[in-house]
């Protein structure tokens, strides 16, 4: 099992097991193995050490990957908190941010029902 950027990839093809990694997707998987010139078909457990080693470095040295972008994502949030725009209003409240309707649905962002008590007559 290949160890890359902190993440034990599971054995199958090499683009598909690179998405495992936060920050890679199915197009930049399949760039990363274009640049270190490595067959897609090929699956993890198959591929020699200095192959593992090119992808390693192809993915360390032009993508910011795992720790790095999760901390970049916070503090870009973070800083849309603290300047108090729109976005990080939504943030702060815990609503959807990017203009979807909260009448009904949006449950996953604003968390179980809080029910209100009804009128007293």
């Amino acid at each position: 099992m290949a160890r890359i950027a902190g993440v034990d990839l599971p054995n199958k093809h090499v683009n598909i097991a690179l998405t495992y990694i936060f920050g890679i997707g199915h197009s930049s998987a399949d760039e990363i193995c274009r640049k270190a010139e490595i067959d897609t078909a090929k699956r993890i457990n198959d591929l020699e050490p200095d192959e593992i080693n090119k992808l390693r470095s192809v993915i360390e040295n032009e993508y910011v990957v795992e720790g790095r972008l999760r901390t970049e994502v916070s503090l870009n949030i973070k800083r849309l908190m603290d300047i108090g725009c729109n976005r990080g209003l939504r943030h702060r409240k815990g609503l959807p941010v990017r203009g979807q309707r909260t009448r009904t649905n949006a449950r996953t962002r604003k968390g179980k029902r809080k029910t209100v008590a009804g009128k007293k007559k």
